[in-house]
């Protein structure tokens, strides 16, 4: 029997068609649903809308509708939208829907069974956009700690649940449950939260209608965080006859959410399951948010991305891609046109592209468009058939762990290498000797055996592009597909008939492309200044706090370090940022050598924005003091500090 695996989204509250940002969650849950059914198990993906609530209602109203309708009508933008974003739920579940509406009342009835959920009077601060309540002492200078809004007086009869009882217990089973909140920095900020005393959770309002009325009360509804929390087993048929879904699947694998409401998922929910004796969750993934011009999205500063014209103009695999490979899953990161523009040149066109270009057409050029089989191997094969064998266990690995950057970086790792290969082993200069052919043989098929292993193992990611790819070598059978088949290399391609299609990813101009868009064009030098000469800078003019706050810097720790060919300048080093790996190209070699950057715990400038030099894509950068005559040192912390610990 196959492991079992039930992930979730967020559901969605429609208060607007959804951003790009609301992508950067499905697009994560849909590709690791994805890889998991790959890797052989059965898996349950939910996602949906949250369609109660204030906010909603008031709404429909300034449009002139009822908010029915208008949820009816984000519904059916949003399933659009993941239908063009290639995101394959298994059921999309909707606050509104009777199936569920039924149950929210039952459990209700079941709080108010356990003693846990009582009548009482709420008077407090509340924000409507966040659909939260907030102490005086929480809502500093009236405004909500999430989004920053005026939150306002509230008085009216309530029912509230007995958080306060859960406390301790809840402080206890965080702590002794290390993986339940990640990534880490979400554990202590919950941690914190909870030690500075847990209040009775108001979870019923009588000042508005649209909502799930309690059966036993009628003139009160449900709470929209209760309501929408349920979803999770609602939609797998929890508290009916037909709960096949709810003993196959619950509890769930993990949660996604984005990290504003991580407090609602890993605090609330799990008490209120502890009262209904429902098992808990196993982990709540708080990933960060996906910021423009270091700020969230939001229609209201008019700064919100429209994934539908990314994918209509790029194609659904680049943005996924993208979104990825762009910033470490748990942490913030930053869009920009350029940042996609860059990564999809670079990443897709260069890379992967020239990849598949390049091999494909030799293989075309010189055996006939049929795969070659290949004869003896030397060293330079070994090691490739090493790196693609060991491959997919390292993907695993990071998937695992809800990496999905470091993921793609090492299939990317790879498919340089592969690059590399080409350029080492020249199958032009062998196709000239009638005795290399053999040789030449067998370096066609090395690439192609290893085109195959990078289809594969992206078709998570970008369900798309292995197809195309897999048209190209000819490849039709399903188990040559298949995660079992990267167990080893196989002779199984050899006599396939290979074609040299389109390019994948045709590179693309970067300045005009921004001009198309309207949007300025960044001037970024294209030379490799040394860290010495980027210190010299003349005394910048003075910022504001606002701009200062759009600078992160973290801690990182150097885990590898390795001259860049043909550079005198610049070292290729692997950084850990405390939420995952990542690659800076720096140009301090002068000043130290690979071995000595190891171990360093360096501070890192994590938010700029990525650039390719030699071949390489850097993200981010990292400190340097530098004096009039030139001599470089890095700026380094001492002490213990964590990577990813924030400097400011």
């Amino acid at each position: 029997m196959p492991d079992r695996f039930y992930i979730t989204t967020p559901i969605y509250y429609p208060s607007d068609n959804l951003h790009i940002g609301h992508s950067y969650c499905s697009v994560a849950a849909d590709t690791l649903a994805r890889f998991k059914k790959l890797t052989g198990h059965e898996v349950y993906f939910l996602t949906g809308l949250d369609e109660h609530g204030q906010k909603v209602a008031e709404k429909a109203a300034q449009q002139g509708t009822d908010p029915q309708s208008y949820v009816d009508a984000i519904a059916e933008s949003t399933k659009n939208l993941w239908r063009v974003m290639d995101v394959e739920y298994d059921d999309f579940i909707r606050t509104t829907e009777p199936r569920h509406e039924k149950i929210v009342q039952q459990i209700y009835e079941r709080l108010l069974a356990t003693g846990d959920l009582y009548k009482s009077e709420y008077e407090g601060l509340y924000c409507t956009p966040c659909e939260a309540f907030w102490t005086q002492t929480q809502a500093k200078n009236g405004l909500c700690p999430d989004c920053g809004r005026p939150v306002h007086s509230e008085k009216e009869e309530s029912y509230f649940l007995r958080l306060s009882k859960y406390q301790d217990w809840i402080i206890e089973y965080i702590e002794s449950h290390p993986d339940f909140i990640q990534p880490k920095t979400r554990t202590n900020e919950m941690l914190a939260f909870l030690r500075s005393g847990l209040n009775d959770l108001c979870v019923s309002r009588t000042s508005f209608t649209w909502g799930v009325p309690l059966p036993f009360d009628p003139k009160h509804i449900a709470y929209v965080w209760i309501d929408a929390l349920s979803n999770y087993i609602t939609a797998l048929g929890f508290g009916t006859d037909h709960d096949e879904l709810y003993r196959k699947f619950w509890p769930a694998n993990v949660h996604l959410v984005g990290k504003e409401i991580v407090r609602f998922h890993s605090i609330y929910w799990p008490i209120m399951l502890k009262m209904l004796d429902i098992p808990i969750p196993r982990q709540i993934f708080g990933h960060g948010w996906l910021l423009i011009d270091g700020q969230k999205m939001s229609k209201s500063l008019g700064n919100v991305i429209d994934p539908n014209v990314l994918c209509a103009r790029y194609g659904s695999d680049a943005v996924r891609h993208f979104l990825l490979r762009e910033v470490p899953f748990g942490a913030d990161g930053n869009y920009t046109h350029a940042a996609l523009l860059t990564r999809m040149n670079a990443d897709l066109s260069n890379d992967l592209g020239n990849l598949i270009s390049r091999t494909t057409a030799m293989i075309a050029q010189y055996f006939g468009g049929v795969m070659p089989e290949p004869s003896d191997k030397t060293e330079l094969e070994d090691t490739l058939e090493s790196h693609l064998l060991t491959l997919p266990s390292e993907v695993e690995s990071a998937m695992d762990a809800l990496q999905f950057s470091a993921a793609l970086a090492a299939i990317w790792r790879v498919i340089g290498e592969c690059n590399k290969y080409i350029d080492q082993t020249t199958p032009w200069i062998l196709a000239k000797d009638p005795d290399k052919r053999g040789r030449l043989a067998t370096v066609l098929y090395y690439l192609a055996e290893a085109a195959r292993f990078v289809a594969v193992l992206i078709s998570s990611f970008m369900p798309g592009t292995p197809r195309r790819i897999f048209e190209q070598l000819g490849i039709a059978e399903p188990e040559l597909k298949d995660w079992a088949s990267l167990k080893s290399l196989t002779l199984k391609i050899v006599g396939h008939t290979v074609t040299k299609g389109d390019a994948l990813f045709p590179r693309i101009d970067i300045k005009k492309e921004l001009e198309g868009l309207a949007v300025p064009v960044p001037v970024q030098s294209t030379t490799e200044p040394s860290a010495a000469e980027a210190a010299k800078q003349e005394t910048p003019p003075t910022i504001a706090i606002d701009d200062f706050a759009k600078i992160k810097l973290v801690t990182a720790k150097v885990l590898a370090a390795e001259r860049v060919p043909k550079s005198d300048k610049l070292l290729k080093l692997t950084l850990d940022d405390g939420s995952g790996e990542r690659t800076v190209l720096s140009g301090v070699a002068q000043w130290y050598t690979p071995e000595s950057m190891v171990g360093k715990t360096v501070a890192l400038l994590a938010n700029l924005a990525p650039r390719k030099m030699r071949g390489t894509v850097s993200e981010g950068m990292i400190l340097a003091a530098s004096d009039d005559k030139g001599n470089l040192r890095l700026v380094t912390l001492d002490g213990d500090m964590p990577a990813g610990s924030e400097i400011g």
